[in-house]
């Protein structure tokens, strides 16, 4: 029987039998991959990478001090490893966030510490406050003027109560090869979101009103519950960033399990008291937020692009190590790993590292509509929340520039620190054969799958959805989907080193082989304004 190491060796040299043919045609370069696996896997500064971005800085929130630490720490970093033109690339955004403590208690009916994180955007507390618990139940603007004058000096708790589950034994996930042939078998899209966007449009509006009600009425906070289980305190957006917003009411998110216990308490007509005391502000008068780029210069056609990018932007509970530290530190690896070994293409390989992602893509969008093509602006009513304005509505016409036909393929990692087990290709057929080979050089280390799939929630579709070549990894989940995403748990323990070093030397080697290939990356057609459906006429 074959040890398992010589096990390995042959299935490799079987992988790269099988695909001699096709590496050969894409010109793979196995040579140059050694180079950039003996760097990335020997030599890696991944680790220290990521625990510099996230126990070293902390959590970013857009515009926050935090953040352009962080932004300008990266700028430092490229450029110490010398990347050229690294530098900050503004936008507007609206006003910065963040907070230095919270602290949330149950007095009555009985003393108890409760679990809790502020939402983003709302202002602090002035010290301790005491506040009624009350559950305000709602489902339209209408509802609330039943609750007017009823509210004073009141903690809302505005949502539901819900059964959590407490089997939390499923809750870290690999791949497996069941679950890489689902998700290579293409689905047909339903490509009617009417329905999503008009409640994602509803929603906002509530709580828009929701906070003004309670602002007008003297409400003390308003607090929310937590979508995990097991403690996991998962906390976003709770206010307005906009530069002409009126300040909120204090807001905070409640583990689901204590949430639960407070309306127990009160569904059995107890009074319950709690003490709330947040430290939070927000920065009035710095509406720009900046992207990081940076880019190893090309040869002969320096002048067209392959672009890598992940969001340096988090949310405030954990330290963002997995949503999307983990990402910032692979493209960061990457930039390392091809300036270490003095790898220029005939491309320019450029690095961007985005804010804004957690709001809705605006960091990239930004990025995307200066150099690249512009879609009209959306309504206001996403912009000042967290929406996802990137892929609520596909907005018409699409206004190239003259730098759209120049850029090659931007490739995006943002779902936590799993390593790479594939790509998505975005529907597009024609670049299944080309990462086909640029992955199978790496099948001993599990990243093999390349699925025609859309995938959406990241900055790739800032690219795609303007006609541009942009993907997104497929990763392993590992804890991301139930522990860590948004949450008080997204910390440097969570995430994967070795994983890590893996997804920055593919990275290397995707960027790479892009920007020396003889071709640029073969793009789909345009997207194109759906056409209208006729209205249905009444019968006689």
């Amino acid at each position: 029987m074959l040890s398992p190491s010589r096990l390995l060796a042959v299935e490799f040299f079987l992988v790269l039998l099988i695909a001699g043919p096709c590496l050969a045609e894409e010109g793979v370069d196995l040579e140059l991959i050694t180079r950039i696996r003996e760097e990335g896997l020997r030599h890696s500064k991944v680790g220290e990478i990521l625990q510099q971005l996230t126990d070293g800085i902390g959590p970013r929130v857009t515009n926050s001090p935090q953040m352009r630490h962080a932004s300008e720490w990266a700028r430092q970093q490229f450029e110490s490893w010398g990347l050229q033109n690294a530098h900050l690339e503004g936008y507007e955004f609206g006003n910065g966030w963040s907070f230095d403590r919270c602290s949330v208690h149950m007095i009555e009916p009985k003393f108890t510490p409760l679990e809790a994180l502020p939402l983003a955007w709302t202002p602090g507390t002035d010290g301790r406050i005491r506040g009624e618990a009350m559950r305000l139940a709602i489902e339209e603007i209408e509802d609330l003027e039943e609750h007017r004058g009823n509210v004073e000096g009141k903690i809302l708790f505005v949502d539901e109560s819900r059964e959590v589950n407490i089997d939390n034994t499923d809750i870290f996930a690999r791949h497996d090869e069941q679950s890489l042939a689902d998700l290579c078998r293409y689905e047909i899209p339903d490509v009617d979101a009417k329905d999503w966007i008009d409640g994602a449009r509803k929603r906002f509006k509530l709580r828009e009103a929701l906070l003004k009600f309670a602002s007008e009425e003297g409400a003390v906070s308003i607090a929310n519950i937590s979508s995990r289980d097991a403690g996991v305190v998962r906390a976003t957006s709770g206010g307005d960033r906009r530069v002409d917003h009126e300040t909120s009411v204090p807001g905070f998110a409640l583990s689901a399990e204590h949430y639960n216990r407070v309306l127990r308490h009160l569904k059995a007509d107890e009074r319950v008291v709690l003490e709330v005391d947040i430290e939070a502000r927000l920065y009035f008068g710095e509406p720009t937020a900046s992207n990081t780029l940076a880019e190893i210069p090309g040869r002969g056609k320096k002048d067209e692009l392959v672009m890598a990018g992940a969001h340096l932007d988090s949310w405030h509970g954990g330290t963002g190590a997995t949503d999307n530290g983990a990402g910032c530190a692979v493209v960061l690896e990457a930039a390392r790993i091809l300036s270490a070994l003095g790898l220029r293409g005939d491309r320019t390989i450029r690095f961007a590292l985005w804010s804004g992602e957690e709001q809705g893509l605006l960091g990239s969008t930004a990025y995307v509509a200066e150099h690249f093509a512009s879609r009209p602006s959306p309504e206001q009513f996403e912009e000042g929340g967290d929406l996802p304005t990137g892929y609520l509505e596909r907005r018409w016409p699409i206004e190239p520039r003259k730098q759209h036909a120049k850029l090659s393929a931007y490739f995006n990692l943002d779902n936590g620190s799993g390593r790479i087990r594939g790509v998505y290709a975005q529907e597009n057929s024609a670049v299944v054969p080309i990462f086909t080979a640029w992955l199978a050089p790496f099948a001993d280390l599990g990243a093999e799958s390349v699925t025609l799939q859309n995938t959406s929630g990241t900055d790739h579709l800032s690219f795609d959805r303007v006609g541009l070549p942009g993907f997104q990894f497929v990763q392993d989940r590992l804890s991301y989907s139930t522990r860590t995403h948004h949450s008080n748990l997204d910390v440097f323990d969570h995430a994967s080193e070795d994983d890590l070093k893996q997804a920055a030397v593919i990275m290397a080697s995707f960027l790479y082989h892009a920007a020396t290939r003889e071709a640029m990356i073969p793009r789909k057609p345009m997207p194109r304004e759906p056409e209208k459906k006729p209205e249905m006429e009444d019968a006689d």
